[in-house]
């Protein structure tokens, strides 16, 4: 009997699985990229029609970035333009629109008195609940028949998948 790779079926065999395994999981990662490309289009949109019902003169950027001002507490712009990832003349546009709207306010710096930092405003924070609620029981209606466990481990895996996100956001403003 000859040990060559050509004439022994085991070797043969493994080779597929091998082959087969190396496929299902190249097929996984290109649904996965295929997913959360629409997951994005459709998290753009939804945020392009959240912040005209915050209010009407803001761009679809505005939102998020009332969003993370609201669940992290205060920020200077500077910690706003590195965890959104965005141009600082972009997040200064968006703030300030904000601000004129009065969504946001601007007060001094706890920390340092030369230094700014930003929070929702009462109204911003009222409008953004508002529309927090509404999403919310638009999901619940959308996932009524989904298992309660089903929505937990949805929200597990991105959480889990956000994260990685951020370890990788955090490695490339170190670097830089």
């Amino acid at each position: 009997m000859s040990d060559s790779a050509g004439s022994d079926p085991e070797e043969a065999t493994h080779e597929a699985t091998h082959e087969a395994t190396h496929e299902a999981t190249r097929e996984a990662y290109v649904r996965l990229e295929r997913e959360v490309g629409l997951l994005l289009r459709r998290s753009r949109a939804i945020s392009a029609r959240l912040s005209r019902e915050l209010h009407p003169d803001l761009d679809g950027a505005a939102y998020g970035l009332l969003a993370l001002l609201q669940d992290t507490g205060p920020l200077r712009a500077s910690d706003l333009v590195v965890l959104l990832g965005l141009d600082k003349s972009t997040v200064s546009r968006q703030l300030a629109s904000l601000v004129d709207l009065g969504l946001v306010t601007r007060e001094a710096d706890p920390a340092d008195g030369r230094a700014q930092v930003l929070r929702t405003s009462r109204e911003g924070a009222a409008r953004l609940t508002r529309i927090r609620e509404a999403r919310r029981a638009r999901w619940e209606a959308d996932l009524a028949h989904w298992p309660a466990e089903d929505v937990g481990t949805l929200a597990e895996l991105l959480g889990r998948f956000n994260q990685l996100g951020e370890a990788r956001d955090r490695e490339d403003s170190d670097r830089s």
